[in-house]
């Protein structure tokens, strides 16, 4: 599967296409086998990336193929409906897709987003306000909801 490092201000990006649709998006740490392969549909994803980083771009128009559950899909979908900006709670999550008292089952489908920023996995927090677990850690989380609400965002 082609894959493309895919620089970014929260570090290395790693993009995987898999046919004509971005299937993965790994944070700084992935190690993957092989030359990176820089496909049109990979470039044009890190292009994309770098107009959000930059504050110039709120939503993405690439083809996204997120492989898992139907449960996990539902799911990717109520977070990819979650405006730029805005937040949501894992509870919300579950009663937007018909599951109240499924908070902890949304939060582990959340955990398994393969597709995060594109899938805003980030805009989800806990009941309280508090910024949960998040796969790229807190600091990314921050960084990405700071940058959505305007507020500076410091480089990690």
């Amino acid at each position: 599967m082609p894959y493309f490092f895919c620089p970014s201000p929260i570090g290395i990006l790693t993009l995987t296409q898999q046919d004509d649709s971005i299937i993965r998006l790994d944070f700084p740490g992935v190690s993957m086998q092989g030359a990176p392969e820089p496909t049109p549909l990979l470039l044009e994803a890190c292009r994309q990336l770098r107009e959000y980083f930059a504050g110039q771009r709120r939503s993405f128009q690439l083809p996204l193929a997120p492989q898992g559950t139907p449960f996990q899909q539902q799911v990717w979908q109520a977070l990819a409906e979650i405006p730029y900006g805005e937040t949501r709670t894992y509870g919300e999550i579950a009663e937007a897709i018909g599951r109240k008292g499924a908070s902890r089952a949304v939060g582990a489908a959340n955990h398994r987003n393969p597709l995060p920023i594109f899938i805003p996995c980030h805009r989800v927090i806990g009941a309280n306000g508090s910024l949960t677990g998040y796969a790229g850690g807190l600091e990314t989380k921050r960084f990405l909801l700071a940058l959505e609400s305007g507020q500076p965002a410091q480089r990690i």
